[in-house]
């Protein structure tokens, strides 16, 4: 007898490796530990209960998927990186449809679907929809570990039956295809809308194809494609639209896109992410998708600029030295409001997009180079001019503008508190944000000029204060590694108020060592001219 079971238990495991070597789980090319599913409890605490997230009789649209989606157990970017679910919201009509974020960091589309996937069906009603977007940690070990991979492809048939080393549970796995074929069939049931989508990009280039991103079309999107097609589902290509746009990015861009490794993106990679989502949920014809695309918003956020056929735009960006109040004719005025007296306003249109009290941070922060840049088109010029709110120790509380100092290729995550909210935030040094202004402009093939901030109303040892060893270096700097076109405004106007002195210097300030009035603005619009002038810019062509 004992012998008898011995042979069976023999028989079993022979046919166990045999069915481990038939079906081979995916390398883990993604070379990331990411332990959140470790406790489900605490997962459980971080997600929002499913549908609690509707309002009134309005539909939902959950998001099923893995840390690409939503990072870390709590997804609020303490680390540095963020999935694209927590910007979803930001496409869609809050006041005819919740999003709702259930995707989990580590989950593949086997273990979403046996240990979540229940939870949130709880939550979907008629007319809802789901997006499930699963396949980065679908890979590793079958029965050990994490045991999360499934078996590659979409066949209905191939299945395996292993037992989880660890806790000796026994549990059949089935394909990748397989798994989105029973989210979408449970969507259905429930009498809601699924959409596949492909992954998210990797950090990694092309091989094979120099200067283009890896796809992968020929594994997870192709899959998750074949059983739309199958299932007639709507499909967003979402790895293509966002790697086309990575495509044309420069390297450095490209790689700040990501955070700590090469799979989880910083808030700009979740960003574009959550952009492409909403480019391919409009540009779907599927009917399903039809009535969502009537709940979007995918209007990009301009500066309203009024185009003339034939004449290029100056975007003007910085701080309050260069846009105030520009009213009172005895206030404080912006050197951006007297723009129109050195440029030639029936050969190039001026904008003026800078903003009182924004550093580089918070310029980019609250969306407002999104403005200017997403209406810049080749041929333009942008000026660039940061720093009177850029240096102090408000990095994480009060205003919380402050950059890091320097120029290095580095950054920080800080808890930030203010009045108004907590947050985390990944800051970056002054020159980061210049070089990423530049390069953002080059981008659309028009050109970026940088302007060092105007001097401050500060006499030490009987000459006006000069700041070229923090801020004039940096911006040399960033010169040096750019290779930008520079007008050095600081000490232009510096120059100047030294040769008139301390006591003919008050009339061009107002209330304060730092704020122009008109006479003061007129005078640094003066020093742009020279400027552009002395550094032979395409824009000078342009000035009277």
């Amino acid at each position: 007898m004992k012998k008898t079971i011995f042979t069976l238990l023999a028989f079993c495991f022979v046919l166990h490796t045999q069915a481990q070597d038939t079906f081979r789980p995916m390398e883990d090319v993604n070379k990331v530990i990411d332990l959140t599913l470790d406790s489900l409890e605490k997962a459980a605490t971080a997600r929002p209960v499913a549908g609690t997230s509707r309002k009134g009789d309005n539909p939902v649209l959950f998001l099923v998927g893995n840390s690409t989606m939503r990072t870390g157990t709590l997804g609020n970017g303490d680390n540095g990186q963020w999935g694209w679910g927590y910007f979803a919201h930001e496409y869609f009509d809050k006041s005819r449809i919740t999003v709702e974020n259930q995707a989990l960091g580590g989950t593949s589309s086997r273990t979403f679907y046996n240990k979540l996937w229940g939870d949130v069906k709880k939550g979907i009603r008629p007319g809802d929809y789901v997006i499930i977007e699963l396949g980065h940690n679908d890979n590793g070990p079958f029965d050990s570990g994490r045991a999360r991979a499934s078996i590659r492809g979409i066949s209905a048939d191939d299945s395996l039956v292993v037992t989880i080393k660890e806790t000796g549970v026994q549990e059949t796995v089935y394909s990748y295809g397989e798994y989105m074929r029973r989210f979408v069939r449970e969507t259905r049931q429930l009498g809601a809308h699924p959409i596949l989508m492909s992954l998210t990009p990797r950090n990694a280039y092309d091989e094979q194809n120099p200067g283009h991103i890896t796809r992968v079309n020929q594994t997870f999107g192709l899959w998750a494609k074949q059983i739309a097609e199958e299932l007639d589902c709507p499909f967003v290509d979402l790895n293509e639209i966002s790697a086309a746009k990575y495509d044309k990015m420069s390297e450095w861009k490209f790689n700040y896109h990501f955070y700590l490794d090469h799979i989880h993106t910083s808030a700009f990679g979740a960003r574009l992410n959550a952009r492409s989502a909403a480019d391919g949920l409009m540009a779907c014809n599927h009917p399903e998708v039809a009535s969502l695309k009537a709940m979007m918003k995918t209007e990009l956020p301009t500066t309203g600029v009024k185009r003339e056929k034939g004449k290029p735009v100056v975007f003007i960006t910085g701080d309050s030295t260069v846009k105030n109040t520009d009213s009172d004719e005895d206030g404080m005025w912006g050197w951006g409001s007297q723009a129109s007296t050195i440029f030639d306003t029936d050969r190039i249109t001026i904008v003026n997009a800078a903003q009182a009290g924004r550093s580089c941070r918070s310029y980019l922060r609250e969306g407002r180079w999104d403005k200017v840049i997403n209406d810049v088109q080749a041929g333009d010029f942008v000026l660039i001019q940061f720093g009177h709110n850029d240096a102090g120790k408000e990095l994480d509380h009060g205003k919380a503008r402050n950059d890091i100092t320097g120029t290095a290729d580095s950054s920080h995550v800080y808890r930030v508190q203010t009045d108004s909210e907590v947050r985390h935030e990944t800051v970056y040094t002054f020159g980061w944000y210049l070089r990423k202004m530049i390069d953002d402009v080059r981008e659309k093939g028009a050109t970026p000029i940088l302007v060092s901030l105007t001097p401050r109303n500060e006499w030490p040892e009987g000459k006006i204060e000069r700041r070229n060893d923090s801020f004039g270096k940096w911006y040399r700097d960033v010169v040096r590694q750019t290779a930008v076109e520079f007008v050095d405004l600081h000490n232009i106007t510096a120059d100047y108020l030294d040769g008139i002195g301390k006591q003919e210097t008050a009339s061009y300030y107002k209330n304060d060592h730092t704020h122009t009035s008109k006479k003061g603005a007129l005078l640094n619009a003066q020093g742009i001219a020279k400027g552009l002038r002395m550094c032979d810019s395409e824009l000078s062509k342009y000035l009277k």
